[in-house]
């Protein structure tokens, strides 16, 4: 898995960074999933923005894995990820 980062769409800090899995890229969209870095809670739908390891950007929604988290306590949710348009 790679490392980057989450953001919250119009915030200039990171939310939290995540350790991602990109399943597929192509001119028109591209999804995937990551597991935070640490507890955060994060709402279901649109309004984030992924930071690649490679220094790339784009906006997208997530949404929690249903029964899958990591053990710990609080428990760390995979999430899926997905966006559309060209990553900068």
């Amino acid at each position: 898995m790679s490392i980057g980062k989450l953001y919250r769409l119009g915030d200039e800090q990171s939310v939290v960074g995540i350790n991602y899995q990109l399943q597929y890229i192509s001119s028109v969209n591209w999804w995937g999933d990551f597991v935070p870095t640490e507890y955060r809670r994060l709402n279901d739908g649109v309004g984030y923005i992924v930071e690649f390891e490679d220094g790339r950007k784009g906006m997208c929604s997530i949404r929690k894995k249903v029964n899958k988290a990591v053990t710990g306590a609080p428990p760390l949710y995979h999430y899926y990820f997905r966006g559309s348009g060209r990553l900068k």
